[in-house]
């Protein structure tokens, strides 16, 4: 009972929730990294898987891309860049994070978005052109929209391993939720480590929570991605 007390004692003190080491900065940190890195990993992957769909090219690419995502640990990323942010000058700073966060992030939506707008109904596409459709106008208005299901499922998951991830900012003297968790295993101290593994649990829940509750506003009408049920994701593996 006694760990379960200091449990609920540090999350009911106000000196864990104020200040540069307080719950809400680590917190607001953690978001902010996350949030950066997905978006980026969007704006590099999508625009080109989505115009290789729409050519029906660039399969092996595409299969190239998603193995090496399952191939490659995240942490294998952070150390490799960890040593390069020193020889920059960055120090102690979150950029390996960012970039193993962004490397995580892009084979799924690469995939899914090549996948998602290559498999798009023959005929719907056929129709679009039959209606005068220009090649442009197919994609944005016929391929894309019918793809979007799979695309922003595929960005859910993308956003909910970057947040369970960020946590191995940690260990190259990042901050984070992560941070309770290493110190936590540094001090010998179960109280941090639990509630490190809490935080980001929750976080990762309310992300998903997050994206699900916005497809009523990014997906098409009457679409929606619990309709999904023969897509298998590439970030699942």
């Amino acid at each position: 009972m006694s760990f379960f007390s200091d449990v609920v004692a540090f999350f009911t003190s106000a000196e864990s929730w104020s200040g540069a080491d307080g719950i809400l900065i680590r917190t607001f940190d953690h978001v902010r990294i996350s949030v950066f890195a997905v978006a980026v990993a969007v704006l590099l992957g999508l625009p080109i898987a989505v115009w290789l769909g729409h050519q029906r090219r660039g399969a092996f690419l595409a299969i190239s891309i998603a193995n090496i995502g399952r191939a490659i640990p995240s942490f294998g990323i952070v150390a490799l860049a960890f040593p390069i942010a020193l020889r920059l000058g960055l120090g102690f700073s979150s950029w390996p994070t960012f970039v193993a966060l962004v490397a995580l992030a892009i084979p799924p939506i690469f995939t899914n978005g090549y996948t998602a707008v290559r498999e798009v109904s023959p005929a719907a596409v056929e129709a679009s052109v039959g209606m005068g459709m220009t090649d442009l106008e197919v994609l944005t208005h016929t391929e894309i929209p019918l793809a979007m299901p799979v695309i922003w499922t595929a960005i859910r998951v993308s956003a909910v391993q970057v947040v369970a991830t960020a946590t191995l900012g940690a260990v190259v003297g990042w901050g984070g939720l992560g941070r309770y968790v290493i110190d936590g295993f540094a001090q010998g101290n179960e109280v941090l480590v639990f509630v490190g593994a809490i935080l980001v649990a929750t976080l990762s829940v309310v992300t998903d929570q997050a994206f699900a509750a916005a497809e009523k506003w990014v997906l098409p009408q009457g679409i929606s991605s619990k309709d999904l049920t023969q897509v298998e994701l590439g970030a699942h593996g």
